[in-house]
């Protein structure tokens, strides 16, 4: 993994570690967790991240 694509999958785990705090609080929808997801998958492709949730990217 190079230096450009380990960045691109810590910035995708830390953006989505505040997404889920953000849940377990109540502050929002399962739903809108995955668009969260969704969207933070297309914003930084992360390579573990991408074949971890299970989603395919355009």
């Amino acid at each position: 993994m190079s230096e450009g694509e380990f960045r691109a999958e810590m910035r995708y785990r830390m953006s989505l570690a505040v997404a889920r705090a953000m849940l377990e609080e109540g502050a929002i929808t399962k739903e809108e967790y995955s668009e969260i997801d969704t969207i933070l998958l297309q914003k930084h492709r992360p390579i573990l991240g991408t074949l971890l949730a299970g989603k395919t990217l355009q």
